[in-house]
Order: C-alpha cells, then structure tokens, then sequence
C-alpha cells in the first residue's frame, strides 16, 4: 500500500510536470481571429499565422494570411494593440487625396469608417476598416483592380472579426 505522504508527493509531481503543457495549450487571443481568415475562391490561401505579445504597459495581437492567384497577391490580417491605434490615425481625419495615381479616402463600408488607397499604375493598395479604437483589418492587395479587390474583402465577415478583436 501507498503511503499517503508518497501519493500527495507523487500527485503534485504530476501537476508540475503537466501544469507548463497545460499552458502552452492554453488559447492565444491570435487564435480566436485564424478562423476568420477565410478561403477565397479561385486564390490560393497559405496557412494564416498569428502572434500576441503582452508587455507590462502594452500588448499586440496580429493575426494574418496571404493568399495568391497567378502574380496577384492580398495579404488578409487583423491587428490589435496600440500599433493599431496608429494606423488608424487617418481614418480620424476624414483624408480625402485624390490625384491622376491614385487616391487615399475615408469613407464607411458596411457601417464601419475604412481607409483605402489605391496606386493606379502599380496596381496596389490596401483596404483598412476600423474594428475598435485600437484594432483594425487591413486588406492590402497587388495586381488586382481596387474593385475586384473590395469585392475580396467584403467576403470576410468584418463584424465577427470586430468582436473577436474586442474580446479580451
């Protein structure tokens, strides 16, 4: 028979051991916003990656996925954090720059304030929307019209990722 000195020794041995694993698997706030990063149709999607980083007066949370279609390619991600807050500073100011290469507007998609630039020679620009006072979903995007490219972004479903971003 045991000795109950051995079978509390050996039950808290067992919790060290498995207590650091239990908090590697533990839910990373990036994971809740991978599932979002939808497929898109007739775009070859790599896997989506996400990071979060907790600091003693800040944290950043990115979460993103590239996808190609021939020599097009967008780059879906979601960023939280005061990184955030930055990007965002345009959105806040109305800008409206329109010139013969392209533009940079403010403008509310779907009830939600966006910033959307566009390089008509190039081919490229970015799609952001304002999910929260500090976190956004940037679409960037080359190759491809500013239309077509609106039409990609609208398939991901901005309200969901606003309320995983919010969720703490």
């Amino acid at each position: 028979m045991f000795k109950p000195l051995h079978v509390i020794s050996a039950a808290l041995s067992m919790l060290f051991v498995l207590w650091p694993h239990s908090a590697l698997r533990a839910d990373q706030p990036f994971q809740r916003i991978l599932p979002l990063l939808v497929d898109l149709a007739g775009w070859q999607g790599k896997k989506p990656e996400g990071m979060s980083t907790q600091m003693s007066d800040a944290s950043v949370t990115t979460a993103a996925r590239d996808y190609e279609r021939g020599t097009a390619q967008v780059h879906a991600s979601v960023v939280i954090g005061q990184a955030a807050e930055g990007a965002l500073a345009p959105i806040q100011t109305g800008m409206k720059v329109q010139t013969s290469e392209g533009h940079m507007i403010t403008e509310t998609m779907r009830g939600m304030p966006v910033l959307k630039t566009f390089n008509t020679r190039d081919k490229t620009g970015a799609l952001v929307v304002a999910l929260g006072k500090d976190a956004m979903f940037s679409f960037v995007y080359e190759g491809v019209t500013e239309g077509e490219a609106l039409q990609l972004a609208e398939k991901f479903d901005w309200k969901a990722l606003q309320a995983s971003a919010q969720r703490k």
